[in-house]
């Protein structure tokens, strides 16, 4: 596959006159490792699969959109009814990244402390001080299980975390570690005694992944795998080092203006009473998605074509990631509510009949 990436950066002009410096290659240094990174993620995929299958039974859709957020940056809302493998497919995912892992089980009596941490009086070689001692935020992967089961004082503590990486504790931030992601889940049978997340912090997820329940053969195979034998241990195959660099090299893949315009075209036909909203949107939605869902169809995009061994995004890449980067940032109207349309059919709609750019992606 041919490197997707830009052209070398800038280099400051050498005079003509002047000789030819000890470290003329060194521009290309760069330039070779971004090549390697490149290579590691299209090779990846195929090595994260076979890990993830000593422990994982199908859902590979949901494997998919965890890998482009883990290599994105981004959080994840995960979705799905009791027993179906969240935790067990988070941990394993920490585990062949080599990433710190924490799982905190959200409850309505957790504290906003009890996630990022607290100052207690020590006694130092100064004397007696409030020293902080860091909550299990201070990992680089945290599952926040069941996170609509506390209360939104305790859901905004996680605020500042996913968007600045840091904790502030008694006017001092406190840097968290990188890479850093926080993937929260939520029963979507349970209704008494949950809080529904703030529009304002769905919005900080980069993706809403959906885990459902998976077809017979495959249930049948989880069933007979646990019951048999103990799984084996899932091995290690990249760094903390090595999710850094993918997050880095994967923003350089090129992507036609076409289609940016076109996954902002997505985002912005899904706001009602807008000047070029569609008449459905009006009549089914009361709130749509903003400026972060085209960033991150965008950025998703870039990087589902290199775990699919492409050079160049295409179309079905941005069209793949609508459902998972917009339901959980479109809200729609008791009119919808009362007629039976869902968020799912209200996207399936934008896809038909916002504008795409090119013919739909052949697959290969």
């Amino acid at each position: 596959m041919n490197s997707p990436l830009v052209a070398d950066p800038v280099q400051d002009p050498v005079p003509s006159t002047a000789p030819a410096p000890a470290t003329a290659a060194a521009p290309s240094e760069p330039r070779e490792a971004e090549r390697q990174r490149v290579e590691q993620i299209v090779a990846g995929r195929a090595r994260i699969q076979q890990e993830l299958r000593k422990v994982i039974v199908g859902q590979g859709e949901v494997i998919e959109q965890l890998l482009i957020a883990l290599m994105a940056g981004g959080h994840c809302l995960i979705t799905g009814a009791p027993g179906l493998a969240k935790t067990l497919l988070v941990k394993s995912i920490a585990q062949i990244f080599h990433l710190k892992f924490q799982r905190i089980q959200f409850t309505p009596d957790l504290m906003p402390s009890d996630i990022t941490g607290t100052e207690i009086l020590q006694d130092t070689p100064e004397g007696r001080r409030l020293v902080f001692v860091p909550g299990p935020i201070f990992a680089n992967m945290i599952l926040a299980d069941e996170i609509n089961r506390t209360p939104p004082k305790t859901q905004a503590a996680l605020l500042e975390a996913m968007q600045e990486h840091q904790v502030t504790a008694s006017g001092v931030r406190h840097a968290l570690g990188e890479p850093f992601f926080v993937l929260a889940t939520q029963n979507p049978i349970e209704l008494e005694g949950t809080y529904p997340l703030p529009e304002a912090q769905l919005d900080r997820f980069m993706f809403n992944v959906i885990i459902d329940y998976l077809p017979e053969d495959d249930e049948v195979a989880v069933v007979a795998q646990t019951t048999h034998e103990r799984p084996a241990a899932i091995a290690a195959l990249y760094s903390n080092e090595d999710v850094l660099g993918f997050q880095a090299v994967v923003r350089r893949v090129p992507i036609a203006q076409d289609l940016v315009r076109y996954a902002v075209r997505l985002a912005a036909a899904s706001r009602p009473r807008q000047a070029h909203a569609p008449a459905y949107i009006n009549d089914w939605v009361s709130w749509g998605a903003g400026l972060r869902a085209g960033q991150y169809l965008v950025l998703g995009a870039k990087i589902r074509a290199l775990l699919q061994g492409r050079s160049h995004v295409a179309q079905e890449d941005i069209r793949a990631l609508a459902h998972p980067a917009l339901r959980h940032r479109i809200l729609v109207n008791y009119r919808a509510e009362a007629e039976g349309v869902t968020v799912q059919q209200v996207i399936d709609r934008l896809l038909e009949t916002v504008p795409a750019p090119f013919a739909p992606a052949k697959k290969g």
